[in-house]
């Protein structure tokens, strides 16, 4: 708080930053009283219903949905990007055959500023981003390459080779083709799957400044190249409180591992013996909307890849937290983790859950 430029003012504290806004945007809003969620004015459970994925980034990126020619031009523009250099593939190949996905996908990242020095304002000039035509190059070589390199990563970990991406194929039918074809160049993903997996991209590509997305402004804020900073968010992701969560939820169901087990399990965490994870969130305080829409998606992979049991866990868990006045009080509401890594490990992206996120955030 200044009086003019030559006062230095008085400093403020604040913790976590909750009540210090670093940029104006329009971009997201959230009333965590409520439960909204907006992208660009559009309630998330309505984007999520009718839109693509990639339509979503357009939306997200310029501000209104794209028409039907810019969605084929866009959408072309991202297939052209969606091959990795083959020295980036030797590089995520080089790596420990038990190193942990995001530590590769950080590392690929950032690496790819190497192969693309057009993007480097240390070496093209600090004014390169004021250039519309350079920062858009960036948008569409990002988005396409992103399922490539998070496909590498976990091939790396199953010890099979990478497969190339396809360009007949839809951005998350790419992703699932890449993970599961074998190097059939014939397979065809599930195409309910790859619409499932289309719309869990969706409801986690925004969420305001969260830890990624401040992280990514950070870095970038010193006119460091897109990959670079891309690679910083990769980072902030990889912590078991940023990206973690959902996988954390797995662990804890397994560990509940019956229906008969949660009254047990619900004593354990009033008396702060044991850790709910999938409830509770810094904004919300009511029902996450992502996490809604992410049940009705549960059923319909279940439906699709048979019933995990975990889910009847998940489920009475949740009806026995809702009921109860200590999650009542305290406002701990299942949110947008509780019930996608019973999804993600169902379709083929069980693997170190975090690493499927690479795609969805890149847009935020």
């Amino acid at each position: 708080i200044t009086t003019g430029k030559d006062d230095n003012g008085l400093k403020t504290y604040d913790p976590g930053y909750l009540n210090t806004a670093p940029v104006r945007s329009s971009i997201c809003y959230i009333d965590g009283d409520e439960g909204i969620l907006r992208y660009r004015g559009y309630p998330i459970e309505e984007v999520a219903e009718s839109s693509s994925f990639v339509e979503v980034a357009y939306l997200l990126m310029y501000g209104n949905l794209p028409t039907q020619s810019q969605l084929a031009g866009w959408e072309f523009a991202i297939s052209q990007h969606s091959a990795v250099p083959q020295g980036l593939l030797d590089i995520i190949q080089s790596m420990p055959h038990d190193a942990h996905p995001m530590g590769v996908l950080a590392s690929a990242m950032s690496t790819l500023s190497v192969f693309h020095p057009d993007a480097n304002p240390a070496l093209r000039g600090q004014d390169l981003y004021k250039s519309k035509q350079v920062r858009d190059k960036q948008i569409v070589r990002v988005l396409g390459k992103a399922p490539a390199i998070a496909a590498a990563a976990y091939l790396r970990l199953a010890g099979r080779p990478a497969v190339l991406p396809s360009n007949n194929l839809s951005y998350s039918e790419n992703f699932l083709y890449m993970l599961d074809s074998l190097g059939n160049k014939e397979y065809k993903p599930n195409p309910r799957l790859a619409r499932v997996l289309d719309i869990l991209f969706i409801l986690h590509a925004e969420h305001e400044m969260n830890c990624s997305t401040a992280a990514v402004r950070h870095l970038a804020s010193s006119g460091v190249d897109v990959f670079t900073a891309l690679s910083g968010g990769v980072g902030a992701l990889y912590g078991p409180l940023h990206g973690g969560a959902n996988e954390a939820v797995l662990k804890m169901l397994n560990e509940i591992g019956a229906v008969e087990n949660i009254p047990d399990f619900i004593e354990g965490v009033k008396n702060r013996k044991r850790k709910m994870s999938g409830f509770g969130h810094r904004v919300y305080k009511n029902y996450d909307p992502r996490a809604k829409v992410i049940r009705k998606l549960a059923e319909e992979v279940f439906s699709i890849v048979g019933r995990d049991p975990l889910i009847e866990v998940a489920v009475a868990l949740e009806k026995a937290a809702l009921s109860d006045d200590y999650f009542i009080k305290r406002k701990l509401y299942p949110n947008v983790d509780f019930y996608s890594g019973l999804i993600y490990r169902c379709t083929s992206c069980f693997f170190q859950i975090e690493s499927t996120f690479l795609p969805p955030i890149l847009p935020s």
